[in-house]
């Protein structure tokens, strides 16, 4: 299978030992090639090889293949064998960002989960829990590879309310009996810009709403109607406003932020469900 990377040139591992016995530069070079080969060991990656002896090569010095973020430009140094001086210089990285964003991502989507997890939606966060659950979110909202979520079919569907910041939405001032301790779904349609909140038990309150692309990451809000109990419907045209920036979107979680400051984080458990249009 034909390597993802550059080729990258290295002596053979004879030639470095053999090296190593007179030169100092070399044997350094020695310990590193083999820290590098390991490295590529334990990723399962192709090892480079050459076929030929060579007096001069290119390779990742140990500092660079042990940074915790593989950039796209890093420091290399070049060995030369014939007078074994080194030099440094700036080269494309043959480990890309990309191995391990995927896997940050995803240990970020964990760790916000864990977090979220005790505290009944937000209801019972204190202020050191909004602020570290706001941090996480925050790393996770940088990693997101959706830029334009209004424009991605991701969002489309009935999502799950796992947290917020909202005390109108938790009813907060509420005593615990009267808050909605059922589930809360927010569906969204960006074919039709059309959303809908949707309260389970107790009272079983819905809105339905208009939305207005502000850019390709944000939304106005105007609720159109509402219904109490699922029954009793209410024609409030323009009533409630507000806005909605998307700030992380992919197929299982998708974090919000209101124009109040208030955070919202949602699972995706219909893909298919439709809003009422």
């Amino acid at each position: 299978m034909e390597s993802p990377f550059p080729e990258i040139k290295y002596p053979s591992m004879a030639l470095l030992q053999s090296a190593a016995s007179s030169s100092a530069a070399a044997s350094a070079l020695l310990t590193t090639v083999q820290s590098s080969t390991d490295l590529f060991r334990s990723h399962k990656l192709p090892i480079p090889t050459l076929s030929s002896p060579a007096r001069a090569f290119t390779f990742f010095t140990k500092s660079t293949i042990s940074s915790s973020s593989f950039t796209d430009l890093s420091p290399i140094k070049f060995f030369n064998f014939a007078s074994g001086q080194a030099k440094w210089r700036t080269e494309v990285s043959f480990f890309p960002s990309f191995l391990r964003k995927g896997k940050d991502v995803k240990s970020l989507k964990e760790e916000l989960l864990e977090a979220i997890g005790p505290l009944d939606r937000g209801a019972a966060a204190t202020p050191e829990d909004q602020e570290r659950v706001d941090q996480i979110a925050h790393k996770l909202e940088a990693a997101s590879e959706i830029k334009k979520p209004l424009q991605s079919k991701l969002l489309n569907g009935k999502w799950e309310l796992l947290y917020t910041t909202s005390a109108s939405i938790l009813k907060t001032q509420r005593p615990k009996f009267l808050r909605p301790n059922g589930k809360i779904y927010q569906a969204v349609n960006g074919d039709t810009l059309r959303a809908q909140n949707m309260e389970t038990w107790p009272f079983f309150n819905q809105a339905t709403a208009n939305l207005v692309p502000l850019n390709s990451r944000r939304v106005a809000v105007k609720f159109d109607s509402f219904k109490i109990a699922s029954l009793i419907p209410i024609k409030a045209r323009g009533s409630g406003r507000g806005q909605l920036e998307i700030t992380y979107l992919d197929e299982e979680l998708r974090i919000s932020r209101g124009n109040q400051g208030n955070l919202f984080i949602l699972k995706m458990v219909d893909p298919s469900y439709r809003v009422p249009t």
